[in-house]
């Protein structure tokens, strides 16, 4: 996967997205992750990959500081239709590498975005860099499973789903080794299919 190729992907998905990613067994998950999320008034909170605003939709979006970001301009343009009266600022920007300052944000909120993006470490570095110190990241995204190399028919199929704009390989596991120092994880809660989707909490620590 690269860049241009997700453009070209999701700009095939925007007009079918929410028919199939925020619907029915996806709907259900994604209200799992926010249910028992208490996000305070003003807080500054970045939405990475917003898509077509699916998450957002399940906050009280009106009493926080939002910023929001997407590589598509097709799913962004969908997003920002339907929260045009809100306060919310929406940015195309590319997830590995954000325009944001170091510790801008309170809480950072990702869905399905690690298993999209070309370089998944590159990504958790840059929402730790613009993460406060004592901030929070919130993930609801598909992984392989802890401790085990994927099956041969997932691994079989993964060249075809990479194609489709995402994957099925990617390693938690490994991303947070690779930055341990920097964070802990507070909640890792299976969602979906056998664990495949995950409801992950990593809280960034003190400087």
């Amino acid at each position: 996967m690269n860049n241009r190729w997700n453009e070209i992907i999701y700009k095939l998905w925007s007009p079918i997205y929410d028919r199939f990613f925020n619907s029915g067994k996806f709907l259900k998950a994604r209200k799992k992750i926010f249910q028992g999320e208490k996000f305070v008034i003003n807080q500054n909170i970045l939405f990475v990959g917003v898509g077509t605003g699916a998450d957002l939709e399940l906050i009280k979006h009106k009493q926080l500081n939002i910023t929001a970001i997407d590589y598509s301009n097709e799913m962004l343009e969908k997003a920002k239709v339907k929260f045009k009266d809100s306060s919310i600022e929406f940015f195309k920007m590319d997830a590995q590498d954000m325009n944001f300052k170091d510790s801008q944000f309170d809480v950072v909120v990702e869905s399905l975005i690690l298993s999209v993006v070309p370089d998944a470490d590159k990504y958790a570095k840059e929402m730790i860099r613009v993460l406060k110190p004592k901030g929070k990241i919130i993930i609801f995204d598909k992984f392989s499973p802890k401790g085990k190399n994927l099956s041969p028919w997932k691994k079989a199929l993964r060249p075809l789903i990479r194609l489709l704009g995402t994957d099925i390989g990617v390693n938690f596991e490994i991303l947070y080794e690779k930055n341990k120092d920097l964070l802990f994880v507070a909640e890792d809660t299976p969602i979906m299919f056998n664990g495949m989707y995950r409801k992950i909490v990593i809280n960034k620590m003190n400087a």
